[in-house]
């Protein structure tokens, strides 16, 4: 069993960064020890982590690889997309696996089982979409959390006739979740409504891409979070977790409701940190397509507004939990192509699983966020949440050897040209960040080093999931 010896680095974690070294046997980290301590070891490697962040692992907890959606599929398979979270330091993603109205939960859960088995790069896991609920998808629910390491269930407010489910519907999935301890994932836009709005739009000839974000406004994202967080309640206090959060209003909800101890937890995105309506949606101005790129759901929100504000104040106060990706590429070229002249058939998605640790340091180089929150809200949290800790999310004796070495003043520049994820364009095209991702192990593996790709397909595995550790 070979070992390896990082040392001369800082080690960073929720509660600090302390110079520290990390030794690794096989997969696992086996000791903390001071600077300096292991110099006698034998060990078959040592890797010089001099001036940089020594991390665990980010943990990616919300990505949609070969995600069939809007006439198409996402353009990473799970080969293309592992290796790009590879890539930019992430070594373990939890993607979904989707049930529609008539399909058999396990049957749709084993069919994302076959696109990922032997094609990841990293170790992945795996959320269930619930698109039909039913007696037979709520007894699935018991089964798949007591026999299948599947621990959370995610709904959709929005989309009718895709992936909608009604308040009832909600209600008794979040029953079931109160009796059998899952999680319940939320997409909350109130998608009724938002569909009248996009007809009324595209009447009027209204079709460039900026109204995909003036048909889904802030009070639709708000309204479907206060009423999920509603029916959790009414449900007995199913623990709640709602996706991909966008807007003040419904950050307020969420805060509102973890003030009186409810087990309600939230997710943000890059996307709502740094992109504007505006700016993005509203690239080219009248008639331009270019902001196609940009459509995706909850959608950017207007830099008129303190959206971007809030949600970093949110992961400072911990109202926000987790800065996930909500990763589902879709090419310019031809894909997003399909909402040319109606912005409502734009493939909605954006593919950031390669820079979701380097756009979120560059936060804690801003002074939005701290050193530790950001190793909390991309690794440690997600990793509880989702029960993967301390399995993941953390480097301590007994834990997986998913490291990552961090150089804090290092450069990394984004574009279409030099990333690794299958998509013709990037939404940060020409961004300039202070940080890079230097070196990442998977269960003791080098897969990363120096930009360099040495891992391989088919080295990541799946993970079981038990229940969240983070409930209140």
């Amino acid at each position: 069993m070979s070992r390896t010896l990082i040392t001369g680095g800082t080690l960073v974690s929720t509660t600090g960064a302390v110079a520290t070294d990390v030794l690794v046997e096989g997969e696992s980290v086996v000791a903390l020890l001071a600077p300096g301590t292991g110099a006698e070891l034998a060990v078959d490697e040592r890797i010089d982590a001099t001036g940089c962040y020594v991390l665990p692992g980010g943990v990616d907890v919300h990505t949609h690889m070969q995600m069939p959606f809007g006439g198409t599929e996402a353009s990473d398979t799970f080969e293309t997309g592992t290796r790009a979270a590879a890539f930019g330091g992430t070594t373990t993603i939890v993607d979904f696996a989707v049930q529609r109205t008539g399909e058999v939960v396990e049957a749709s859960l084993e069919a994302w089982h076959e696109k990922a088995a032997g094609n990841c790069a990293v170790d992945y896991g795996f959320h269930m979409i619930l698109g039909g609920v039913d007696e037979d998808s709520l007894k699935a629910m018991d089964s798949l959390v007591a026999h299948e390491g599947i621990s959370s269930f995610k709904l959709f407010m929005a989309y009718p006739g895709v992936f909608y489910s009604d308040d009832g519907q909600i209600l008794r999935a979040m029953q079931r979740a109160t009796d059998n301890g899952a999680m319940i994932m939320m997409h909350a836009e109130n998608g009724t409504a938002i569909d009248v709005l996009v007809q009324q739009a595209l009447a009027r000839g209204d079709t460039d891409p900026v109204f995909h974000g003036l048909t889904r406004p802030a009070a639709l994202e708000a309204e479907a979070t206060n009423r999920a967080i509603a029916l959790a309640e009414v449900a007995g206090g199913t623990p709640l977790y709602v996706v991909h959060v966008s807007a003040s209003q419904a950050l307020e909800r969420i805060a509102t409701a973890r003030t009186t101890g409810a087990n309600v937890f939230a997710e943000t995105c890059p996307q709502y940190l740094y992109l504007t309506l505006e700016d993005h949606l509203g690239a080219g101005g009248p008639g331009s397509f270019e902001g196609a790129k940009y459509a995706c759901s909850t959608p950017l929100r207007s830099k008129h507004e303190p959206h971007a504000k809030d949600l970093w104040r949110g992961l400072r106060t911990d109202d926000l939990a987790v800065v996930s990706t909500d990763h589902c590429p879709f090419c310019f070229n031809d894909q997003k192509q399909l909402g040319r002249g109606d912005f409502s058939r734009i493939p909605n998605g954006l593919g950031l699983v390669e820079h979701r640790m380097d756009l979120v340091h560059q936060g804690v180089v801003d002074g939005n966020l701290s050193l530790q929150r950001w190793v909390e809200t991309c690794s440690t949290t997600p990793a509880r949440l989702f029960g993967m800790y301390p399995r993941k999310g953390t480097i301590a004796p007994g834990s997986d050897a998913d490291v990552v070495i961090y150089d804090p003043a290092g450069t990394t520049t984004i574009s279409a040209q030099t990333h690794h994820m299958n998509l013709d364009h990037s939404a940060f095209e020409g961004a300039r960040l202070t940080g890079s991702v230097r070196t990442v192990l998977s269960r003791g593996r080098t897969i990363v080093d120096r930009g360099q790709y040495l891992g391989s397909t088919g080295h990541g595995r799946f993970v079981p999931r038990g229940l969240s550790q983070y409930l209140r």
